[in-house]
C-alpha cells in the first residue's frame, strides 16, 4: 500500500484509520473488509475499492437541520461543511446486520453519541429512519477521497449536543434559507461545502423538507441513486 504522511492528524483520527470498514460492490453486496485508511486512499479508490457508509440528517422540532463543519484534522474534506453526522458501519456482526438497515442504524447511533455528544438514551434505533441509498465518489486532495455506498438516515427530535472538537469544528441548526445561503457561499468559494451535502440538499431535501411530519411515506430504502 502507498506510504502517505498522516503526521498532521491528531491521535484520535490516526487511530480511526485502523477501523475495519465494510467493502461492498456497486449493488451494496458485502464482498469483504478493509481498514479506513486503505478505503480512503485515491490510489485504491481508482482501482474500484468501494465501502459502505451513512449520512444522518438530524432535524429539530422547528424543522431546522443540523449542519456541522468538519474538524481540520479529519482525513478527508477537513474544514468542510457537512451533514449532521456521517461515518461508517464497522465490519462487526452487529453493524453488518442488514434487516431494516439495523446494522447501519446501530453505527449511526454510535457515531452520533461519539461525534455530536448526544447522551445515550436521547436517540433510539426507532428514531432513525432509513430514507434511501446513494453512491458517490469524490477526491478530497491528491491522496485522500471518498467512494461510498451511503445510507441516508433521518432523525427528527430535539436532543442535547456536546460535539467532540476532534470531529466537528462547529455545529448549527439551519432552515431552508440559511442552508441555501451556505451552499451559495460554497459555490462562490467563500466556504468549503462537502460534495455529499450539496447532493443531499439538491436531490433529496426539496422532496422531504415540507413533509417531515409524514416523512415515512417518502422513504425509498430499495433505491440506490448514482451521483
Amino acid at each position: 500500500m502507498p506510504e502517505v504522511n498522516i503526521d498532521w492528524l491528531d491521535e484520535c483520527q490516526r487511530h480511526r484509520l485502523k477501523e475495519m470498514l465494510v467493502v461492498v460492490d456497486e449493488n451494496d453486496k458485502v464482498i469483504g473488509a478493509n481498514n479506513k485508511r486503505n478505503c480512503h486512499l485515491n490510489e485504491n479508490i481508482d482501482k474500484g475499492l468501494l465501502h459502505r457508509s451513512f449520512s444522518v440528517l438530524l432535524f429539530n422540532e422547528e424543522n431546522k437541520v443540523l449542519i456541522q463543519q468538519r474538524a481540520d484534522t479529519k482525513v478527508t474534506f477537513p474544514g468542510y461543511y457537512s451533514d449532521s453526522c456521517c461515518s461508517h458501519p464497522l465490519f462487526t456482526p452487529l453493524e453488518l446486520e442488514e434487516q431494516d438497515a439495523i446494522g447501519v442504524k446501530r453505527a449511526a447511533l454510535r457515531r452520533m453519541q461519539a461525534e455530536l455528544g448526544i447522551p445515550p438514551g436521547q436517540v433510539s434505533i426507532e428514531d432513525i429512519l432509513f430514507m434511501t441509498i446513494y453512491h458517490h465518489k469524490a477526491k478530497s486532495d491528491a491522496n485522500w477521497g471518498e467512494h461510498e455506498i451511503c445510507y441516508l438516515l433521518l432523525v427528527k427530535k430535539n436532543v442535547p449536543l456536546n460535539p467532540d472538537l476532534s470531529e466537528a469544528k462547529s455545529v448549527s441548526y439551519m432552515n431552508k434559507e440559511e442552508l441555501q445561503e451556505l451552499l451559495d457561499k460554497g459555490a462562490r468559494g467563500e466556504v468549503k461545502v462537502a460534495p455529499w451535502l450539496r447532493t443531499i440538499a439538491e436531490k433529496c431535501l426539496p422532496k422531504w423538507w415540507d413533509h417531515l411530519g409524514d416523512i415515512v411515506q417518502l422513504a425509498e430504502p430499495n433505491t440506490i441513486y448514482r451521483v
